[in-house]
């Protein structure tokens, strides 16, 4: 049966000669026959040529090209696909680790797996499909994952695609055991993992080598993790030495889980506090208390519409922080929105530099940890920028 057709229009196709995986609706002319949301389709160009083959979306990304050797997408392309993915990381020893257990098994355009995520957390293996297409094939994907890391004692499959395929699904369980909660291990720091509750897979793996750097900048400091979520960046500088470390965020959930991980591993007698509040309006109130801070806010620029918005946000997070911070601070500030570039970025970090009227030096740029390669046509896949300034 033949596939539905996107023909793109002449002077269109650079991009795809570039081999960049999204395809844009406006470079399309035409389409042939009637694709549905997730749906294979053929991508040619005005001469009615093959270049691509790719899942079809309803979104102003027409579609997320998977090929563009050969138009035989089947189970041997994403078996030979998986396994390049899971042979990259046992290269770079992730599998073997033995104070670490938790990192990113398929990371979508920079494993040429456009639309699927894969975390592996200690044996449980996360799968999060961010296009309907991709979703469809997770009875596939599950075959495959349990046959190819079997190897690695993968004791379970869940799918934490509620909020990222469009139209919902259903967190669940698709094969093994299926714990309420797990325990996992970075760096020796143990933590404890609900897959239901939990943001993005359960865990923000992405910033494992930010949080080794805290650990090795806390020793005798007063630390303030904003947005701290479940507590990674607090057990780092807690096992770094840190004199007091305070997290904070807006999440009653996330502070008694982080509450949870920090007695696990440091007893209850740790120099650590978690707050419930608004990191903005709390930042008003920490005058000078603090000599290393975190800033490692949700994505606030979601997509280009929202980016104006988004860098206002930043601005102000940032200005505030550099206000408040002890002379000689340390600023560790983070975005995660893929639509904010590098400079862009740093120009906010300027601004809210200018703004507070302190001298800022950037000491280091952080990027994202590198079980999360980022593919050489898809610069966009670079979505974690950090710096680490110190604020005189």
């Amino acid at each position: 049966m033949t596939r539905p057709q996107l023909i793109i229009a002449a002077g269109k196709e650079k991009a795809l000669m570039r081999r960049h995986p999204w395809i844009f609706s406006g470079a399309v002319k035409r389409t042939v026959g009637t694709p549905q949301e997730g749906d294979l389709v053929d991508v040619c160009n005005s001469h009615g040529e093959w270049m691509a083959t790719g899942h079809y979306q309803n979104d102003s990304i027409v579609c997320k090209v998977l090929s563009f050797d050969t138009p035989n997408i089947d189970t041997d392309f994403f078996r030979d696909r998986f396994q390049s993915a899971i042979d990259y990381r046992d290269r770079l020893g992730f599998f073997d680790c033995p104070d670490t257990n938790v990192f990113r098994l398929v990371h979508a355009e920079g494993d040429f797996l456009p639309g699927l995520v894969c975390d592996w957390y200690n044996g449980v293996l996360v799968m999060q499909a961010h296009s309907v297409g991709m979703h469809r094939l997770f009875p596939m994907l599950t075959q495959l994952a349990t046959e190819q890391l079997k190897v690695h004692g993968i004791k379970s499959v869940f799918d934490k695609s509620s909020a990222t395929v469009p139209g919902g699904s259903e967190d669940c369980y698709l094969w093994g055991i299926e714990p309420q909660e797990w325990e996992i291990t970075e760096q020796g720091r143990r933590m404890l993992i609900n897959f239901f509750e939990g943001q993005k897979t359960g865990f923000f793996i992405d910033q494992r080598e930010n949080r080794n750097l805290v650990a090795s900048l806390a020793k005798g400091h007063r630390v303030l993790n904003c947005f701290g979520y479940t507590g990674g960046f607090s057990l780092a500088a807690l096992g770094g030495g840190a004199e007091y470390v305070e997290t904070v965020d807006i999440s009653k959930k996330a502070i008694e889980l982080c509450n949870r991980n920090v007695e696990l591993n440091f007893g209850s007698q740790s120099p650590h506090s978690g707050v419930v509040a608004d990191v903005l309006k709390y930042l008003d109130s920490i005058e000078n208390r603090f000599d290393l801070i975190i800033l490692d806010p949700p994505a606030f620029a979601k997509n280009h519409r929202s980016l104006q918005h988004g860098l206002k946000g930043y601005r102000s997070i940032n200005q505030r922080a550099m206000e408040k911070i002890a002379p000689g601070g340390l600023l560790l500030t983070f975005s995660c929105s893929q639509a904010v570039s590098v400079e862009e970025f740093k120009t906010v970090c300027f601004t809210a530099a200018a703004n507070a009227h302190r001298q800022v030096r950037i000491v280091r740029q952080l990027p994202h940890a590198m079980d999360h390669p980022v593919s050489i046509y898809h610069p966009e896949g670079e979505y974690l920028k950090g710096l680490l300034l110190q604020i005189e």
